[in-house]
Formats: C-alpha cells, structure tokens, sequence
C-alpha cells in the first residue's frame, strides 16, 4: 500500500455528473438522483483499503447524522477489479449491507468518473453546495491507522457545519490520505 494524497482542486468546481451502477440498489444513478438539498459528500472509496476500513464507521457516523439536514453521502469504487477482486461489485454489496450503509456504492468501471473529479486516493473526500459547487476536499481528520490520533470526523463536520451555516469555505483544508487507486 502506498500512501497517496488527495489532489486538492479548486473550491468552486462543478461537480461532473455521471451515471453509474449502484450495488446497493441494483439501480443506474446519476449524480442528480443522489444529490442533496443542501450538499452532497462524494467520496472514492474500496472495500479492502486500511484507511477506508479505518474511517468507515465515522463516514457512517456522519452520512447518518447529516442526511435530515439535506447532505446526501455516496461512496464510489473505480478500483481495478480484475487485479482487486475484492472490489468487486458483488463484494461492494456484501460490505455495504454488512456495514449498514444507508447511501449508494457506485461501482466506476471505466474509471472515468474517478479520472474526471481527479481522484487519486480511498478515501478521497469531497463536499458539494446544493448547487454542486466544490466547498470543501481534503481529510476527514488527522486520524490514520496506527497513529493513535482518536477518529472524530472533525474536518468534514466543520466543512458541513460551515457549509449549512452558509459561511465561506475553510480556510485550512488538508489533503486526505490513503491508498492510491487502482487504475487499470
């Protein structure tokens, strides 16, 4: 595993639409079927990735405790499934159901959804307007495996909490960090 970071493009960009497959649902989904009212998280994920298993439960936490307030959640794999199949979208929905997600698990086989919003990393995080404009990219927090740093979400919660007070983006906003994507 080679610890990648996030690339951190510009606040302010449009969100790219797309369609692609939910292995939760079964259903085709485009980004303004999940879009929410007043934001949607997106975030390039994995099943076997050990920052993504790390931070799994506070994305949880979190797309649970936002979803009343208008902010929609969506996890996308665009993993190489052929050399990862426990990528798979047979294996995303094994996890997802395992974990109780309440939020779609889009499967980007192509990877040109992962190519358009310049993806690099699982998790790789980011925070929409209601309108799809980029507010917030980076972390969740400063906790990684092993560092002993307590897992609290408090960088995405500040960026939401922000973002529903309507104040101007953070300021400080660090890269998040993890596994690089497996691109074909």
């Amino acid at each position: 595993m080679a610890l990648t970071e996030s690339n951190m493009i510009g606040l302010g960009t449009q969100a790219p639409d797309f369609t692609l497959p939910d292995t939760m649902s079964g259903q085709s989904l485009g980004l303004s079927d999940i879009k929410g009212a007043s934001g949607t998280v997106i975030i390039f994920s994995c099943n076997h990735c050990p920052y993504v298993i790390h931070v799994n439960s506070e994305l949880i936490a979190i797309a649970n405790a936002y979803k009343s307030k208008g902010i929609n959640f969506v996890l996308i794999s665009s993993n190489d499934v052929d050399n990862y199949p426990q990528d798979s979208p047979e294996k995303m929905k094994e996890l997802g159901e395992s974990l109780g997600y309440s939020f779609p698990y889009l499967y980007d086989e192509s990877q040109e959804v992962a190519l358009s919003y310049d993806a690099a990393c699982t998790p790789d995080i980011y925070l929409f307007d209601g309108a799809l404009k980029l507010y917030y990219r980076g972390r969740l927090d400063g906790s990684r495996p092993g560092n002993s740093i307590p897992l609290t979400g408090s960088d995405l919660r500040g960026a939401i909490d922000d973002l529903l007070e309507e104040k101007d983006p953070p300021t400080k906003q660090y890269p998040s960090a993890g596994c690089n994507i497996k691109w074909k």
